[in-house]
């Protein structure tokens, strides 16, 4: 198949509305898009492109895109909602600093990024984040299929209502993760944060650190394999779970079922309960 000759864009800035509208099979190179006029979705309905070396300020530049690369390109905090309603995308070595940076996208990787951006990734599918610096209020929610490989993040709310989720080798400095999830699985990483994973649903950590008081409650299918738990007290309460803690738990209250086993524990707290708890709390080489 004969392949589409290809526009070349160097060395301009571009302000006005919609200023590469529909562009297509294009290279975009050493170009800002900011100005006077202020005008937002620049490269709205762009298909087929290649942009590096970009700096952008301006509002909702990457809006319905789609098979594109990005790569050492710059968004400052004034660009809003960058990418909405793309797909088929990758994202190296840039910077995202605009509030709701990535929304209702699917099948984008980011590799090596710093990213900044509040709700950032909502309601999006298929999506990889490696080699990246993470800071967002509201990171993932009511997403599915994501993988995050060597990510160092720093939140809140995270990953709310996500579904299929895989993270490896990474560093989660949250609060309320995980809530309401389905399918997670978290492999050597470590998890700081409070209430973690409440009403989750089928979450396994594999050789993580958690730090953090009340984690894991009211969780179904939830297992824990070769884990540690630092300043975790309260935990499991009403979760159905199987858990396996090298070290120290601060104190379980009402486990609903399964078991739980560590090398010690300061408190086993079976009391006013509102369901039927009956899981098993032991403490390794003892018969507690």
């Amino acid at each position: 198949m004969k392949q589409k000759p290809r526009t070349i864009i160097s060395n301009q800035q571009f302000d006005q509305e919609r200023a590469l509208y529909n562009l297509m099979y294009a290279d975009i190179k050493s170009c800002t898009f900011a100005g006077p006029a202020d005008g937002e979705s620049a490269l709205k309905e762009a298909r087929h492109f290649y942009m590096q070396d970009c700096q952008f300020s301006l509002r909702y530049p990457l809006w319905h895109v789609k098979d594109f690369s990005v790569t050492d390109c710059h968004m400052d905090a004034l660009t809003r909602a960058a990418l909405w309603y793309a797909d088929n995308g990758e994202i190296t070595h840039s910077t995202l600093g605009g509030i709701k940076a990535l929304r209702e996208c699917n099948n984008i990787n980011l590799y090596n990024c710093e990213i900044n951006s509040a709700e950032f990734g909502w309601k999006s599918h298929h999506i990889t984040v490696k080699d990246c610096s993470i800071t967002a209020e509201y990171l993932f929610l009511d997403c599915s299929n994501v993988r995050l490989e060597n990510v160092q993040m720093k939140g809140k709310y995270s990953f709310q209502y996500i579904k299929n989720l895989e993270i490896v080798d990474s560093v989660l400095d949250t609060k309320d993760a995980f809530w309401h999830s389905n399918n997670v699985t978290v492999r050597n990483s470590t998890i700081k944060g409070e209430y973690l994973a409440w009403f989750s649903r089928g979450l396994t950590l594999i050789d993580c650190k958690i730090i953090g008081t009340q984690p894991l409650c009211y969780c179904d299918n939830l297992t824990l394999i070769n884990c540690t738990m630092e300043k975790c007290d309260l935990a499991f309460e009403y979760s159905s779970v199987k858990a396996d803690i090298i070290g120290h738990i601060d104190s379980v209250k009402n486990a609903r079922s399964g078991i739980v086993t560590a090398d010690s524990i300061g408190e086993i707290i079976c009391d006013h309960t509102v369901m039927k708890c009956n899981a098993k709390v032991l403490v390794r080489g003892s018969n507690r």
